[in-house]
């Protein structure tokens, strides 16, 4: 990870937060009941606040590249995508008709009618 953000800016923060929702996410991706995903997005938060307070900037990119490591070794080959959620299995299939009033033609024509023709 050559592009890591400076430690302890709003980069960094965004960095790490996307990180452990990244984390969150795969894991749901392995684990689809909630009631057993909560004990691994508990041990995932317990990790991450073990390293809460890592000040130097070498540790951290150390620690940043071992989780980028882990998660792309966990990585769920066919991660779940919500039915209706673009790459989803029902993406625009079935589409309700527009709810708007129709559009008259044959009014809007005569309306229009150039002089001309």
């Amino acid at each position: 990870m050559s592009s890591l953000p400076a430690p302890f800016t709003a980069a960094h923060r965004s960095y790490v937060k996307s990180l452990y929702r990244r984390f969150l996410i795969n894991e749901l991706d392995w684990i689809v009941q909630r009631d057993l995903w909560r004990a691994r997005a508990l041990a995932i938060r317990a990790e991450f606040e073990r390293n809460r307070d890592v000040h130097d900037p070498r540790a951290l990119a150390q620690i940043f590249e071992k989780a980028e490591a882990a998660l792309a070794d966990r990585k769920h080959p066919d991660p779940y995508r919500p039915p209706e959620a673009p790459d989803g299995t029902k993406w625009e299939r079935n589409l309700p008709p527009p709810l708007g009033p129709l559009f008259d033609h044959e009014t809007y024509n005569e309306q229009h009618a150039r002089a001309d023709h």
